[in-house]
């Protein structure tokens, strides 16, 4: 498997960026819950004139409108336009039709010639046909979605005006479906946001379309990767435990949890912060401007906290919350969707096809690199 390298949780120490300037790594569970949660330390002061150059290609995730990218009450106010849409209790009521997905999908794929790749009739449909739903796409659009991840999340194989040309279409789509919704408002998560920005007023439009694209991408990218990620372990390194899957939904909840707790989103080794004052973060003074680099990965290893390792535990209920959502203000809204996505097609999957296999040796796998996603391109597997 292609595991990324991990070093123990220490205290706080200095870094480099990938320009080469100065920054702040904190890796331990305590001081990088924090980090996240304290206010003092911000995202949209990574983007203030005087701040370092973090990033050098453009991407949806570095977009300053971004609402992961703001803060303090330009942040809440998008935040509000989302209150609601992603609760436990709403995610509830969600999961029979979610189940339905799932279970056709799994029929079309008992239906293809094997070997089949589990990502092309799988792992990728599920997310875009849930978030699709949710956000009443038209199924025409849904192709083109896989080309605005690409580029939204781009790994620097696309070149700058590819990048730039697919996220001005993309920006355009979500400007245009906005227009609509609010000329001809549904029952669908974007008619929802019109309605609640224009209860909440101020907010400008370039936040609202970052926030549309934002959801569209990354509801289903994110999920397609931890799926991804998570068929490749279990199925490459924990064959024994497939059968449980199938049995167990509740079981097959619990190894959801630990996926998504111990196998990361992508290469991406810290979310970033600065420091708009002089913070005390585990006993090290971090100075006031610093940027501040808080890996999650790493917390979420922090022996003091998760002593449980995911092969000896992976039907062990975690021992304290992931960071994996993050932390504090920016705790990502669609975990519970997420987490019921992956629970409910591990536990389908395995049921439907109780002796799934790979058809192909991990190492042979290609790999999908994107600025926050990595996980397999195809995978072979037969039954």
């Amino acid at each position: 498997m292609h595991a990324l390298p991990f070093d123990a949780p220490g205290p706080p120490r200095p870094t480099r960026l990938p320009d080469g300037s100065p920054a702040w790594l904190v890796s331990r569970y305590p001081d990088v819950r924090q980090v996240l949660s304290d206010p003092r330390f911000g995202r949209a002061r990574l983007y203030g004139d005087e701040a370092p150059a973090l990033f050098d290609a453009p991407d949806l995730v570095n977009n300053p409108d971004l609402m992961f990218n703001q803060d303090g009450r330009d942040h809440m106010m998008l935040r509000r336009t989302l209150r609601r849409a992603f609760t436990p209790r709403v995610v509830a009521r969600w999961r029979p039709w979610i189940t339905e997905i799932v279970k056709q999908l799994l029929h079309e794929m008992a239906c293809r010639p094997q070997p089949a790749d589990v990502v092309e009739s799988f792992t990728f449909p599920l997310p875009v046909a849930v978030i699709s739903r949710l956000m009443g796409l038209d199924p025409s659009v849904r192709h083109r979605l896989r080309h605005w991840a690409e580029h939204a999340f781009s790994d620097g194989s696309h070149d700058e005006k590819q990048v730039e040309d697919a996220l001005r279409d993309f920006s355009a789509f979500g400007s245009a479906i906005l227009d609509e919704r609010r000329r001809t408002p549904g029952d669908d998560l974007i008619s929802g946001i019109v309605r609640a920005a224009d209860e909440e007023g101020g907010l400008p439009e370039a936040q609202l379309v970052s926030l549309v694209c934002g959801l569209v991408v990354g509801g289903h990218d994110s999920t397609m990767t931890m799926l991804g990620n998570g068929l490749l372990y279990l199925l490459g390194e924990r064959p024994e435990t497939w059968h449980r899957l199938g049995t167990d939904e509740e079981a097959a909840g619990t190894v959801a949890d630990r996926l998504i707790h111990l196998v990361p989103l992508g290469d991406d080794r810290g979310s970033a912060r600065r420091a708009s004052e002089q913070v005390v973060i585990g006993g090290v003074t971090i100075p006031a401007g610093a940027v501040v680099l808080a890996d999650c990965a790493m917390a979420n290893r922090d022996p003091d906290v998760f002593p449980t390792r995911l092969h000896d535990g992976l039907f062990t209920p975690l021992e304290a919350p992931t960071l994996s959502f993050g932390a504090g203000a920016h705790y990502c809204l669609g975990t519970w969707l997420a987490r019921a996505e992956l629970q409910i097609a591990l536990h389908h999957l395995a049921a439907r096809f109780p002796g799934l296999r790979l058809a192909e040796p991990t190492r042979s796998v290609t790999w999908r690199t994107g600025s926050t996603s990595r996980s397999p391109r195809s995978l072979a597997v037969t039954w």
